[in-house]
């Protein structure tokens, strides 16, 4: 990863020429999404509109070491964004990732993601309703460390993340790993065990009778700030009414 300081100074600088702009942004109706990756290596940001919500940049993109993207998507938009490592497209855009794959395409068009994935989940508000709501979620399980950041927005609006990487702590029962047998990703306890007292479905599926597990413990301790389980909303759905954000692959841990 680049060094946290480095990191810092790069936010900074994005941070003082554009928080002036919000209220331009809202004006013309739309929230920027400023990705920035900070990962050793390459990644390939994905994103999938939810139903009724066209998809932003086709779906997907390469993001090399250190570069960052800007890109609007229209007010009262809702839909996903998500990691994929490991991945080789040819000149056609045909390939394959190792985590996050999206139907074996550069550019998923609609297409969902393969689980594990670490998600970014937002909901954004109208002029009318300017809330937007913005999480991280663990329930598709992990491929790497991301964060959603505000950039303006006032008090109150908090830092969607996980930051870690649990791919270095995954149990074993939840390991996904690559050709080369390495860890390339950690399932979720409802994406590996399947069944109703991990997914909070059926008899399990509401807040009172489904109960984070050992798994979502563990999770929740290295992440405190993601969703890891479906009823975890207290300490990880945010609010923020900021028209810019900061999505952040390999987010610098504090030293």
């Amino acid at each position: 990863m680049a060094s946290s300081k480095l990191f810092l100074l790069l936010i900074s600088a994005i941070i003082s020429m554009r928080t002036s702009k919000q209220t331009a942004a809202a004006a013309n109706g739309r929230i920027h999404l400023i990705m920035v990756n900070n990962c050793a290596e390459s990644v390939w940001p994905a994103m999938l509109g939810t139903t009724g919500h066209a998809t932003p940049q086709s779906g997907g993109f390469h993001l090399g070491p250190g570069e960052e993207t800007t890109f609007d998507v229209p007010v009262g938009w809702s839909g996903r964004v998500w990691p994929r490592r490991g991945c080789s497209f040819d000149a056609r855009g045909m390939g394959k990732c190792a985590t996050g794959d999206c139907g074996g395409v550069l550019r998923c068009g609609g297409a969902p993601g393969a689980t594990p994935a670490t998600v970014v989940e937002m909901t954004l508000g109208t002029p009318q309703s300017p809330m937007h709501f913005y999480d991280v979620s663990l329930v598709d399980g992990f491929n790497a460390p991301v964060s959603m950041t505000p950039v303006g927005g006032g008090r109150g609006c908090g830092v969607a993340a996980c930051g870690a990487d649990l791919n270095v702590c995954c149990p074993s029962a939840l390991e996904v790993r690559d050709r080369e047998g390495r860890v390339a990703g950690c399932r979720s306890a409802c994406l590996a065990m399947g069944s109703d007292k991990y997914c909070c479905t059926g008899d399990y599926g509401t807040p009172a009778a489904c109960k984070p597990t050992m798994f979502s413990h563990l999770f929740k301790a290295i992440c405190p700030r993601a969703y890891s389980y479906a009823f975890d909303d207290a300490s990880s759905l945010n609010r923020c009414k900021a028209n810019r954000y900061l999505i952040t692959f390999c987010p610098p841990q504090p030293e």
